[in-house]
């Protein structure tokens, strides 16, 4: 059997109804067609840029249930269903290892098959930002005001691990686990075609770096560097060794 021939029965397999339910059919010709490739890496990109688009769009719509889930402030529902935005998340920074199997040379050959594209274009990726503005709306006025609670209240003075604490760190680890994705594209930019290079949209690092320093929720971050401070100037920021008791620092 020649390449063609295992091309052929790759691109178009045998439909029995586990493939008819999953549109295989449909799904696998969603890339160039094998013989058209301009190198053997190309599918290998279209696909996980493919598949993170399609993990983009399960988060985009769990992200949605949650935030209903926030308004009737259903927290068993909201902390099992941002569990599940938090696998994903993992899972889509972990894949982006596989683009870094590709060499220099190989991506701007595929480079060239982009057009003016880029993944700031990326519809998924998109959506995804526009979600947690609502996201932080449901969780303040159903964890907080409703309660009669502030962020400094959840997590300092009344602090007493209840729901709206729990359902605040799962909204941070989505934050911050948003944020390693990004960290993650920008060091597998770094690596295929270098921070410096210039691209029609401007520089990557300049672009990159200026989306890696935004979070979603600012006064989860925010509160614990506050209560630090505010812990610090009661017992000072610069304390006794341990190793040394008695000896004075500085």
């Amino acid at each position: 059997m020649d390449k063609q021939d295992y091309y052929a029965r790759i691109e178009t397999p045998e439909m029995r109804d586990y493939g008819v339910y999953l549109k295989c059919d449909r799904l696998l010709a969603c890339q160039k067609p094998l013989a058209e490739m301009v190198n053997a890496d190309e599918l290998q990109f279209q696909i996980v840029h493919q598949v993170e688009e399609l993990w983009m769009k399960l988060i985009a719509y769990t992200l949605v249930d949650v935030v209903d889930f926030l308004e009737k402030q259903d927290t068993h529902r909201v902390v099992t269903l941002m569990g599940r935005v938090h696998r994903l998340m993992r899972l889509m920074t972990a894949q982006l290892d596989l683009l870094e199997t590709m060499s220099p040379k190989e991506y701007q050959q595929i480079r060239l098959q982009l057009g003016n594209g880029s993944g700031q274009e990326s519809p998924g990726f998109k959506q995804l930002l526009r979600l947690p503005p609502d996201l932080w709306r449901a969780f303040k006025a159903s964890y907080l005001e409703r309660r009669g609670l502030s962020i400094e209240d959840v997590y300092d003075t009344g602090y007493d691990h209840g729901d709206s604490y729990v359902v605040a760190e799962a909204l941070i680890e989505f934050d911050e686990l948003f944020q390693k994705f990004r960290a993650n594209h920008l060091y597998l930019i770094h690596r295929t075609i270098g921070l410096g290079a210039k691209s029609l949209k401007g520089r990557p690092v300049e672009l990159l770096e200026a989306g890696a320093h935004h979070r979603f929720f600012p006064e989860l971050w925010d509160i614990r560097w506050a209560m630090t401070d505010r812990w610090g100037s009661q017992y000072g920021t610069v304390r006794e060794p341990i190793s040394q008791p008695g000896a004075k620092v500085g």
